[in-house]
């Protein structure tokens, strides 16, 4: 149970904690990127509000009263004396103003699915339970452009545009995912994490893979489209885990 503290009156504070948590575990998991990558969370009804975490600051280290609150409308961002990345505010400010479906972003340099990325074909394809979530629910960006300034930003939000694409492969770069909340975002991006990784090993073999129908992987990916309420004890279990750990996330 996470301790009460003088914080709690800061606005959107059990959103901003259940975001820190997703930075603590991400860390647990190595899936951070040193003190680069960034994840955002949408705080009003058309997404253009949103937090996000603070320049340069490791991912192990991210709190919840720490993270800003920037207007993605707003050009004076990057002026602020506490301006976010301007690759963050490029990506993830351009995505939010232009694509209101995606509450949350969460884009990672990960291992297996930045190995992913670096392949000339960088589909995650239906070989077990794990891909098949991803079955039409992924895009590849084949046109890496560079660091994520704004253009690039709004090349990326154009990807995006359809609400039943959630993960974009970033050809050469990396992986961005997005969803309704940070339960659901961090749930789509571990799970395809650990399908990028089965992926990689298969390939590794040498054998030839044994891939699912696309009628089976798309009546897999529907079901756990609607699977009750994992997400959301994923999320609580984590934070469980943390709170156990007396992990500072939540101040």
């Amino acid at each position: 149970m996470q301790t009460p503290n003088a914080h709690h009156n800061i606005a959107h504070w059990q959103a901003r904690v259940d975001l820190a948590a997703t930075f603590r575990w991400a860390a647990r998991l190595n899936m951070h990127e040193g003190v680069a990558n960034h994840f955002s969370l949408a705080v009003n009804d058309d997404g253009t509000r949103f937090l996000m975490n603070a320049n340069q600051v490791h991912f192990a280290r991210v709190r919840a009263s720490t993270l800003l609150e920037l207007d993605a409308n707003d050009p004076t961002t990057l002026s602020r004396p506490d301006a976010p990345d301007p690759t963050a505010w490029g990506l993830h400010g351009s995505i939010h103003r232009l694509c209101p479906h995606a509450r949350c972003i969460m884009h990672v340099h990960s291992i297996f699915a930045t190995v992913l990325a670096s392949l000339a074909d960088s589909r995650l394809p239906p070989i077990d339970q794990n891909s098949a979530m991803f079955f039409n629910r992924q895009v590849v960006d084949e046109n890496y452009g560079g660091l994520a300034f704004e253009d690039e930003g709004i090349r990326c939000a154009g990807l995006l545009r359809d609400p039943r694409q959630k993960v974009m492969i970033m050809g050469n770069h990396g992986v961005l995912v997005i969803g309704d909340s940070p339960a659901d975002t961090f749930n789509r991006l571990y799970y395809f994490e650990r399908a990028a990784e089965t992926y990689i090993r298969a390939l590794q073999t040498g054998q030839k893979l044994r891939t699912l129908s696309d009628q089976i992987a798309e009546k897999t990916a529907a079901e756990l489209d609607d699977y009750p309420g994992q997400a959301e004890r994923h999320l609580a279990e984590l934070k469980a885990i943390l709170d156990e750990d007396g992990d500072s996330y939540a101040t």
